[in-house]
């Protein structure tokens, strides 16, 4: 764990507390009165129960073929953190949206829990579309993805391969790849990295043996006077009343925190290589302008081919972006999944 501590110091050692209040304008268990909510579950490809939350239209035309949207949490999140806002405020506006929690978080199937596995995940949102185009009132032809934070890259992941994907945003989007070979602003070094993936491999051997399973860090549980600002940023989340949320039969302490031995395969991760393969189909960036993330977004903008658009916020930061409905900019969302969801 000692190599781990030391990765995620890098990680995180060359952002600068802004003393700013996170809460400000935060609604992340924000309950619409214009919409229905109905819990459903799916099987991905590989044949485990993906728990989502189908939100429609109180008014919607059931007989019509409607448009419809997935919906992906941050990395280490559950579907009860950031996306259920999303897909309430976007079924406001006319969409059939579908929050899910991705295999081995939440309510979807996975064991052990909190187990890292990027191709899975990306997998959970193919079968999000697979349900959505067997409900009579979705047009099949009409299905876009928003992925948030993680799920940025992990929809990414999924549309390169899944055409049926028409339209794919992402909001404070991670490159869950990259951020784990190198760090944010490319921190780590290689000797850095490999010693990292000693670490994970000599944890999985000591798991196989019949030993604990260990935890990366994730988001603290406690601040102190060394905590980073990135990690407050995260805090003001997951540590607090405004977006703490323990699934049923886990442990508060260990929500948000993946399994150690099975992140090496972020290290072999690489959602953007071959992105610009998803043209002629639109992808929107929206990342803010003090997000400590905003690189990644830039980086996929700069690869992917047209038509594309990077949206930067002004005055929001990473964690701004999951809940703050004063600055997420849906109007913007609205517009872009109404013009290529037609």
């Amino acid at each position: 764990m000692r190599i781990f501590t030391l990765l995620l110091g890098l990680l995180i050692s060359s952002f600068a507390a802004t003393g700013a209040d996170m809460s400000n304008g935060a609604d992340n268990f924000y309950k619409s009165d214009k919409v229905t909510r109905q819990k459903v579950t799916f099987k991905n490809q590989y044949q485990m129960k993906v728990v989502g939350n189908l939100f429609i239209p109180k008014g919607m035309e059931q007989n019509a073929k409607n448009p419809a949207i997935v919906i992906g949490h941050p990395m280490g999140a559950v579907k009860e953190q950031s996306s259920n806002l999303y897909a309430q405020k976007m079924a406001e506006q006319g969409f059939v949206t579908l929050a899910i929690d991705l295999s081995f978080w939440g309510e979807s199937d996975g064991k052990p829990g909190h187990l890292i596995s990027p191709e899975i995940y990306s997998d959970d949102f193919s079968a999000a579309v697979d349900y959505l185009s067997t409900q009579p009132y979705v047009d099949p032809e009409k299905i876009g993805v928003l992925g948030i934070c993680g799920s940025g890259s992990f929809v990414i992941s999924a549309a390169k391969i899944d055409p049926r994907m028409k339209a794919i945003a992402t909001v404070s989007m991670y490159d869950m790849g990259s951020v784990f070979r190198n760090g944010l602003n490319h921190s780590v070094t290689p000797e850095q990295r490999k010693a990292f993936i000693k670490s994970a491999t000599e944890q999985r051997f000591a798991e196989f043996k019949g030993g604990d399973i260990a935890y990366i860090p994730g988001t603290v549980n406690k601040l102190d006077p060394s905590t980073s600002a990135v990690q407050r940023e995260f805090f003001d989340f997951y540590r607090t009343s405004r977006g703490g949320y323990t699934p049923q039969g886990e442990q508060e302490e260990l929500t948000t925190k993946p399994m150690l031995s099975s992140i090496g395969k972020f290290i072999n991760f690489y959602p953007f290589n071959d992105i610009e393969i998803i043209s002629p189909r639109p992808m929107l960036f929206i990342t803010g302008d003090h997000a400590h993330s905003k690189e990644f977004s830039e980086d996929a903008y700069k690869r992917a081919g047209q038509p594309k658009e990077l949206y930067i916020v002004p005055g929001a930061g990473h964690v701004d972006l999951y809940d703050r409905t004063d600055l997420i900019p849906f109007t913007k969302l609205t517009s872009f999944f109404k013009a290529n969801l037609k």
